[in-house]
């Protein structure tokens, strides 16, 4: 069995056969995911080791005191920490073969197409239909699908399509890989609130989807897209940061900076912030224990609404500590980044981009009710819509 002495080894001899100093940085990636290092926790041959999880800390300790390259997890958070785990979960061999390795090294960027303007926390109404050719062989897709980070950048897109209208809601959707340069996708920008074009709206028209790009069975997408959503809230609630890291190491950093702008309220209030900040860091670290035991259970929603909830609050508190500096704003100009940057940029950005953070990966409303059902076990609300086939649904 793989142990922490052995991934030593392992990594030793990549950066001997592959130096850091004169390696190109995606062939390095691309030795790091062959050697079984990418994850450790992966099958053989598909980035990993079969080791367990948690000693994945072991090679990237070793590759960062070497100075190796990374995979700009930043940028493909997405694929790491969405479309990954699905593919693996439910995609054929050939499927993982084929997506997994430049998902992993970052030579192609993925999105997820699954709200809708009509169906954003409600994603078991979505509409956007997908209907098989009379061979049974590729399907047609039409529709909408918004809120798209990184559309503009993605080259694949994990796709949730209505694929029988005669069903329930959640028994007649299916799960399919979407090529975004293929003919028939339309990306367009949504300007934000911090004036940039993050997110984005996605056309489909017409769109040809082979049923090799397929994951999972016909009419089982909703579960399918269980596995995208739990590690999706685990990614963004649960990412592991040193003590008095994140969105409160800026506010910190900001009060032991400024003394003339310190009050006795602010004070108390920075230091419930940071006790709740460290309470949900450990916690995180918690939940990546028992991740390493298997699939992320519903407590990843929990991680998420603190995160959501803690961001916004310590950015509403930095705002007003800072004063007039604190309304100041960088850069209003339209741009489309690649990522977000909590901590790299000003106080009026963390403020504005922090509020959708109740409402991207699930809003908080609909998280409260998982927490409520799923973890603490309390009756569920009444639903009318359960059993109603979806195309006698209300519109």
């Amino acid at each position: 069995m793989t142990d922490a002495a052995d991934l030593r080894r392992r990594t030793a001899a990549l950066l001997t056969a592959h130096p850091v100093a004169t390696t190109d940085r995606l062939d390095f990636l691309r030795a790091r995911f062959d050697a079984g290092l990418a994850w450790v926790h992966f099958p053989e041959g598909l980035g990993g080791l079969d080791a367990p999880r948690a000693l994945q800390a072991v090679v990237d300790a070793e590759l960062t005191a070497a100075g190796a390259p990374d995979n700009d997890p930043g940028r493909i958070g997405i694929g790491l920490g969405m479309a990954a785990p699905t593919v693996l979960r439910y995609g054929t061999e050939e499927q993982r073969r084929r997506f997994l390795r430049p998902l992993w090294t970052g030579e192609e960027v993925w999105c997820q197409l699954f709200s809708e303007p009509g169906a954003g926390s409600d994603l078991a109404g979505l509409a956007t239909r997908a209907v098989r050719d009379e061979h049974g062989g590729d399907w047609v897709v039409d529709g909408q699908k918004v809120w798209t980070s990184s559309a503009h950048l993605a080259r694949w897109a994990i796709l949730v399509a209505r694929t029988d209208p005669t069903v329930p809601k959640h028994r007649g959707m299916t799960y399919f890989v979407c090529d975004m340069t293929d003919p028939g996708v339309e990306v367009r920008p949504l300007r934000q609130i911090t004036g940039e074009a993050e997110f984005n709206e996605v056309f489909l028209t017409g769109v040809k989807i082979p049923d090799a790009h397929r994951l999972g069975a016909v009419g089982d997408g909703w579960r399918v897209a269980q596995t995208t959503l739990m590690n999706e809230r685990v990614a963004i609630g649960g990412a592991r940061t040193p003590r008095e890291g994140g969105m409160v190491g800026v506010a910190a950093a900001a009060w032991r900076a400024h003394p003339e702008l310190r009050t006795h309220d602010l004070h108390q209030r920075l230091l419930t912030l940071w006790v709740d900040a460290e309470v949900a860091r450990l916690t995180g670290e918690r939940l990546r224990q028992q991740l390493t035991q298997g699939q992320p259970g519903p407590e990843g929603s929990g991680m998420k609404l603190a995160f959501a909830r803690l961001a916004q609050q310590i950015s509403g508190w930095e705002v007003e500590f800072r004063g007039e500096d604190g309304l100041t704003y960088d850069d209003w100009t339209l741009r489309r980044p690649e990522g977000v940057d909590f901590t790299g940029r000003g106080a009026g950005y963390r403020y504005l981009r922090a509020k959708g953070n109740s409402i991207e990966g699930g809003t908080s409303e609909v998280l409260l009710n998982i927490v409520a059902e799923r973890v603490l076990g309390l009756p569920p609300e009444p639903r009318t819509d359960k059993d109603v086939a979806w195309k006698d649904l209300p519109r």
